[in-house]
């Protein structure tokens, strides 16, 4: 018989932080422990939060009904790109409340998800896609595997129409980012109408006139290897920065077949969240609402020594605008330091000695949407692991 641990919320769980004057950091926002406490416990909680589940349609019809042991993983990538969503069309400074009617954007962010193989970024839609990666359905996935396979699943998300990049090589190109991000068929009137999101995403104040119609927003992932066996101590505080940048999503990573999705930091300390949790499958009611109780973690935010964490990550940022294409007017030089070891490298041009960069595009075929993928193996070709950072 298969044992589970249960889920039961409880906001009265909430680990106490320990006494300290230092700043902790969420996704971009800072939080002061001795003034906004309660502030930061709302932040934490409502990330969404996907954790393992049980009961769900078998996965290919045949595959596992549940994620236990292996979807980590896939999970830490569904609450990231769920935060993309959330900064898309909420905004970052939206907050969930238990209890309370959530607006229509943010139901549907949720519906993207539910486990079942008519979602588009469901369990069913990531392991299957996972084949054409070299992962068979039940195998564990690393940061850079998860990357690619939500870069495919986007290309048939209409709704949200995110271009995806994934680096190579440790190297942000900005050339590919504007081919990929360049989008003549959408209107100018989508562009406007989300001006205001735009602004509230990114926390700044930024008029129409920097928007740019037919541009997508860009989910920008960059794996990484920070080290050998260990993450090497240099690239610690570069690392924590990341997470002070507007845009940041936090990144993807843990330990060897421990995923986490991380969010933020306090001194030397990551702050995560863990979907190493089972619960039953949800699904939507009759009028389209979800049961969301148990996709908020509301029990203690984790948190580990960064010196513990396995050097295999995924960094990921989300621009809304054309700006990201002068990412370099954002990036801290704390970042992009000279005077040390570079996480990775941010160039203008395309390398030269690099195959030619092609925008991917949706495949021809006979159905559309998250329907569509039952086998994915001539869909995409499999595509190369990132290399390791020189120490």
């Amino acid at each position: 018989m298969e044992s589970y641990f249960i889920y039961i919320p409880d906001i009265y769980c909430l680990e106490e932080f320990p006494e300290t004057d230092e700043p902790v950091w969420i996704l971009g926002r800072q939080h002061h422990l001795n003034t906004d406490k309660s502030k930061l416990l709302l932040d934490i909680s409502g990330r969404l939060w996907f954790t393992y589940r049980r009961k769900f349609s078998p996965i290919g019809g045949t595959g596992p009904s549940s994620d236990a042991g292996w979807g980590c993983m896939l999970r830490c990538g569904q609450m990231m790109l769920a935060q993309a969503l959330i900064c898309r069309h909420l905004g970052r400074d939206w907050q969930w409340e238990k209890h309370k009617k959530q607006p229509e954007e943010y139901n549907r962010i949720l519906q993207c998800f539910l486990d079942r193989k008519d979602c588009c970024y469901s369990i069913h839609q990531m392991a299957q896609m996972g084949v054409g990666e070299g992962k068979s359905i039940g195998e564990w996935f690393g940061p850079n595997t998860v990357a690619q396979v939500l870069k495919k699943l986007a290309l048939f998300d209409e709704w949200n129409s995110l271009a995806v990049y994934v680096s190579m090589d440790n190297t942000v190109v900005i050339e590919d980012i504007k081919k990929m991000c360049w989008s003549p068929a959408q209107s100018s009137s989508v562009a406007h109408s989300s001006a205001h999101l735009h602004r509230s995403a990114l926390g700044q104040n930024r008029n129409i006139a920097g928007l740019c119609p037919g541009w997508k927003p860009l989910l920008l992932i960059i794996p990484l290897r920070l080290g050998i066996n260990h993450i090497n101590p240099v690239y610690i505080d570069a690392f924590k920065e990341c997470f002070k940048m507007p845009q940041s999503l936090g990144a993807l990573g843990g330990k060897p077949n421990n995923a986490y999705y991380f969010i933020g930091f306090l001194g030397n300390e990551l702050i995560y969240l863990d979907p190493h949790t089972t619960q039953s499958f949800v699904d939507s009611e009759e009028n389209g609402t979800v049961d969301d109780e148990s996709f908020h973690c509301q029990q203690a935010p984790h948190r580990m020594k960064i010196m513990n964490l396995d050097p295999s990550v995924a960094l990921v940022e989300m621009f809304l605008i054309k700006q990201a294409v002068f990412w370099f007017v954002f990036c801290p030089q704390e970042i992009l330091n000279q005077q040390s070891l570079q996480m990775f490298e941010l160039v203008q041009k395309h390398p030269p000695h690099w195959p030619p960069f092609i925008p991917p595009t949706k495949p021809e075929v006979t159905t559309t949407g998250a329907e569509l993928i039952e086998s994915t193996d001539k869909l995409f070709e499999l595509e190369e692991e990132f290399e390791i950072l020189s120490v």
